[in-house]
């Protein structure tokens, strides 16, 4: 098994990305090939061997997060995201995973990795955990605006990434709507639900956040503006409940003694909410498997990154999307899909 990890893409790269790498290669059978810059991720390999377990391909450019992805994806061409999915195309290795910009991950898989046939938008996922234990939802953020055909792609590739990486048999799907009723939402959801009715999928209707948050839905399908909305306001709510738990069980000695005895409770809480612990979300729909991190990830979030992206090869994540998409669009699809 062989990923490549983008060594430029965090917030403090490379350092993050090169320790996540060993650590990678020690817990599993794994190669992992870091690409970057030569000058700044040697130094920190310093006195550890290359060669089974961790390489490093030399990349002279980097996409920055204050870059255009369209215009410099192509400019800089030898940037370290370009660099590395090359080397997914070629077959010399099996993923990517990058922290960097997420638009710029969207724009070099598009250029070297391309769509897979038939699917009109790639999209980006992420895993939410809900109080029955997890939830894919897709699209949230590679896409914008969209058209009722792109979201039942995302419901067809959302479906398979659950089954596979999530172990769910018959995932149920749902539409995000500001009501469970048929006939609620914007023109959007409206002119998508019959879509889905007519597809395969194990469709249980339109869902409002708290069936999410319940567990009652396994993918959750919407635009990437409403899902990018969905998944930061999800993750900020966590962050200020933890900080608000912590606050007010160290606020006296008698809370602190309360806490004490709660500490295990209180650390599988966290654990749950840690977005570190799932490492990175795939693009869906990109003609290989690339997977992209939160730009703020740790050694800690890139090494379960590596980890999910070798979970997704070993089930065959990308031969089974192309699959259930040329299965899936099969059918005739309607004129108001785009």
């Amino acid at each position: 098994m062989h990923i490549v990890l983008d060594a430029m893409g965090s917030d403090d790269h490379p350092s993050p990305e090169v320790e996540a790498a060993f650590q990678a290669a020690e817990q599993s059978d794994l190669k992992v090939t870091l690409v970057g810059q030569e000058q700044k991720v040697t130094p920190l390999i310093g006195s550890r061997e290359l060669g089974t377990g961790v390489d490093f391909v030399h990349a002279p450019e980097v996409l920055e997060m204050t870059d255009k992805p369209a215009r410099d994806a192509r400019r800089k061409s030898d940037n370290s995201m370009a660099v590395g999915m090359d080397l997914v195309k070629t077959g010399q290795a099996d993923a990517f995973v990058t922290a960097g910009n997420t638009g710029g991950a969207m724009a070099n898989g598009l250029f070297r990795l391309g769509r897979i046939q038939g699917v009109k938008r790639p999209a980006l996922t992420a895993v939410i955990p809900t109080r029955t234990g997890q939830a894919v939802a897709v699209d949230i953020g590679a896409n914008a605006d969209c058209k009722p055909l792109f979201l039942l792609q995302f419901g067809i590739m959302g479906s398979i990434y659950a089954r596979n990486l999530l172990g769910i048999e018959n995932p149920r799907v749902g539409l995000l709507s500001n009501g469970e009723e048929e006939g609620k939402g914007n023109q959007l959801v409206k002119e998508t639900f019959p879509l889905f009715q007519e597809s395969e999928l194990n469709f249980i209707g339109n869902v409002e956040p708290k069936e999410l948050f319940q567990g009652e839905v396994d993918v959750v399908v919407h635009d990437g503006f409403t899902g990018n909305i969905l998944i930061k306001s999800s993750e900020s709510v966590s962050e200020l409940l933890l900080d608000i738990l912590k606050s007010e069980l160290t606020g006296s000695l008698r809370t602190k003694l309360g806490a004490a005895l709660a500490m295990p409770a209180f650390r599988s809480v966290k654990d749950m909410l840690d977005p570190r612990q799932i490492g990175a979300a795939p693009l869906l729909g990109i003609n290989g498997l690339v997977f992209v991190a939160h730009g703020r990830s740790d050694p800690v979030a890139l090494t379960n990154a590596l980890l999910r992206a070798k979970q997704a090869v070993e089930s065959d994540l990308l031969l089974n999307i192309k699959g259930a998409i040329q299965e899936g669009m099969s059918a005739p699809v309607r004129e108001t899909s785009g």
